[in-house]
This record gives C-alpha cells, structure tokens and sequence, in this order.
C-alpha cells in the first residue's frame, strides 16, 4: 500500500450525516468518483471499514475506524502497522469548527485543539507530528457548546454548500497523494 487516508467520525447512522463526520463524508466522496473503487467492507484487522482506491499510479487504502471518535487512537496506529506504513505516508482527514465551512486547511504536525479524535490518535501515536487535513465546518455560533454541536446536522446553508466542502477535501486528499502535502497545502489552504 502506498498511502492510507483515515477519516475521524462516528459509527451508526444517527451520526452519518453530521459535522463530525465530515472526514468520513470526504471518504464517500472519494469513492463516488471512482467506479473502479472497491467500497467500504468491514475487517477486524484494523476494526473498522476500509476501501481501495487508486490515485494515479498510487495504491491507497481509506480507513473509517469501527470506534467512537475520543477512541480512534489505537485503530490508527494499527492500520499504520497493518499497512506498514510511517505516519507521513497516512492523512487524518478531520473536521474543524475553527474553520470557516468550506475551507481545508493542510498540516505536517500541530495540536489537537480540543478535538477529542486527534487527542486520542496523539496519545496512541505519542506524536503531534502527522499529516492532516482539516475539514472547516465553523462558525460555530457563540452560545453553542461544541460538544452537542458538532453532533448536529448540518443546517440548510451548510447542506447548499456540503458538495463543495466534499469535492474540496477529495481533491486536497489527492494532490496530497500524489504530490506530497507542500503542494496541496500550497492549493488548499487558501480561500474557499
């Protein structure tokens, strides 16, 4: 395998079409456009879901952990071992309420700011330093507590413009397969 991509999220269907799941909504949108995909089939190998996707001449494996998002630490270290690969070679694809909806944002290494997700792959990895791209889903409006607000779905401005967003971070996901994360954070990090 030559790269992996892992979406955070939350397993069930009362979680599918939230902001929190937006990595996982990227991993959809991936294989959607790609008829030669295989589509996602559970495996105790890594306890979650995976899928094989070329990108270019790139074999690439996405990976949608079975755990709860503060639980998807130890499934990512896993599914590098698995696919014996180092983290520079996986992309966390996680949502980020920080970031206005619609724009990505593209990071060799940093915190977890909060995110429970990142927090849980930080302890498991023992490390800040892996590629990620952030999936902005924000403004999270003043009063609202993050915790039951990520957890909701998306409201009718945002659902009008979700189609952008998912092309968005699939298209970030596959320059930074092909190219590395310089050039897609070169492409991506700007405006929507």
């Amino acid at each position: 395998m030559d790269r992996l991509l892992f979406g955070l999220g939350n397993p069930g269907k009362g979680y599918a079409e939230t902001r929190h799941n937006a990595g996982w909504q990227v991993l959809d949108h991936l294989l959607a456009g790609d008829p030669l995909a295989t589509g996602f089939r559970r495996t105790r190998l890594v306890h979650g879901e995976v899928a094989d996707l070329r990108i270019g001449d790139l074999k690439c494996v996405l990976v949608k952990p079975a755990s709860f998002m503060n639980l998807v630490g130890p499934v990512y270290v896993r599914a590098l071992e698995v696919y014996d690969l180092p983290p520079e070679r996986a992309l966390v694809l996680v949502d980020d309420f920080a970031l206005p909806f619609g724009r990505t944002r593209l990071r060799a290494d940093g915190r977890h700011a909060g995110h429970n997700g990142l927090r849980s792959l930080e302890q498991s990895l023992g490390s800040t330093d892996y590629p990620r791209l952030r999936l902005g889903i924000g403004p999270m409006p003043e009063a609202a507590r993050w915790a039951e607000w990520v957890l909701k779905r998306y409201d009718a401005t945002q659902k009008r413009a979700l189609p952008d967003l998912l092309h968005r971070g699939a298209e970030a996901a596959r320059l930074w397969a092909r190219e590395g994360l310089e050039a897609a954070a070169n492409r991506f990090n700007g405006e929507a």
